[in-house]
């Protein structure tokens, strides 16, 4: 898994807050690794700038899930390195369980963040509960509407980017077998699954999408257990919504390809054909969320963060879509098919369904 340069506060600052805030010791892991490995990263402090503070608290999955996550934090350090923010301006606090998010998202508030971002929709509850309580801060959250005039809610259309992801998945099935792999079953997954198996049938209408669902975005071997299990069935091609679960598919994928079978996967939120290869990652459905993250991170920078709204982004906005590295594994005349089918739902002559059809 790929480590990543990470900037945070002193040893000294974050452990007293750990402590006020009664946060637990894996959070404060997390922060320490932070802090060790954003002292190796290049860059220097500028004297005498005025700055802000932006933290993130992340789900179950964990900054390094290849995946959501991730993207956010990459986002966020994008934000800094861009701005030429001192390191210590942005930092994460990881979540190892649902205990974790208030006591995650309070420290930052109480140690007087300009912003609190909280990744991803389980984390909801936690968002409104801290918001309510400290009706000065500023809270963002990616994945969930919260109702708060402190709080920015940043939502996407998985359902329009999963649709051109299966468009590919149909056009290229040998199979006609294609799996899902989704992590816990929620509105967000859903609407994943829905777009996915819309673009599949609006393709190939005899092709069958098995959608299978591991009940957490954090267990790699749930997910090579699902694979395994859709590969088995003649799936050819599977594509995972699950966090660091699907992890777990592309290591059956490989497993499965070094035997000389001819499987992929479709990657999700990131283009995860650059952590695990072309060989084995057809695509992926990317979701902007490091777009999102630095847009939002920006607008609290500039004196212009939009406390009280939602705002949602699709096709339209570029905040969903596939990556450039799709034409070094998918034929020309299957992304001409794709950029047909994203200009159709662009211009709304089609619309992506959120919930599976029957």
């Amino acid at each position: 898994m790929k480590k990543k340069l990470l900037s945070v506060l002193s040893v000294a600052t974050l452990s007293l807050s750990v402590l006020v805030a009664g946060c637990g010791g894996n959070a404060q892991q997390g922060a320490q690794q932070g802090q060790n490995q954003g002292q190796e990263q290049a860059g220097g402090d500028q004297a005498g700038q005025k700055t802000v503070r932006i933290g993130m608290v992340t789900d179950v999955g964990g900054v390094n899930d290849n995946s959501f996550n991730q993207s956010a934090w990459e986002g966020l350090q994008k934000f800094q390195q861009d701005n030429g923010l001192p390191q210590e301006s942005v930092n994460y606090l990881q979540s190892t369980s649902d205990a974790d998010y208030v006591p995650n998202l309070t420290q930052f508030v109480k140690d007087g963040w300009d912003l609190t971002w909280g990744i991803g929709f389980m984390m909801a509850d936690a968002v409104k509960q801290v918001a309510e309580a400290n009706p000065d801060a500023k809270i963002a959250i990616i994945d969930q509407e919260v109702q708060a005039p402190n709080v920015e809610s940043v939502l996407f259309k998985e359902n329009e980017g999963a649709f051109l992801g299966g468009v590919v998945a149909g056009s290229m099935t040998k199979s006609n077998k294609i799996g899902f792999v989704g992590g816990v079953e929620s509105p967000v997954i859903k609407r994943f699954e829905a777009g996915f198996i819309a673009g599949v049938k609006a393709v190939n209408p005899n092709a069958k999408v098995i959608s299978v669902y591991t009940g957490a975005f954090d267990k790699p071997d749930l997910g090579k257990q699902a694979a395994s299990g859709l590969y088995g069935q003649g799936a050819d091609i599977v594509f995972p919504a699950a966090g660091s679960t699907g992890d777990g598919v592309f290591n059956e994928a490989k497993d499965r390809k070094s035997k000389g079978e001819n499987v992929w996967v479709i990657g999700v939120d990131k283009d995860q054909s650059l952590t695990f290869g072309k060989e084995i990652t057809l695509t992926s459905v990317m979701k902007r969320v490091d777009q999102a993250v630095e847009r939002v991170s920006k607008d609290v920078m500039d004196g212009n963060f939009k406390g009280g709204q939602v705002v949602t982004l699709g096709l339209a906005e570029d905040g969903v879509g596939l990556p450039e590295t799709s034409k070094d594994t998918v034929p020309a005349d299957v992304l001409a098919k794709v950029e047909e089918f994203k200009q159709k739902i662009v211009n709304k002559e089609i619309s992506v369904p959120e919930e599976p059809q029957e």
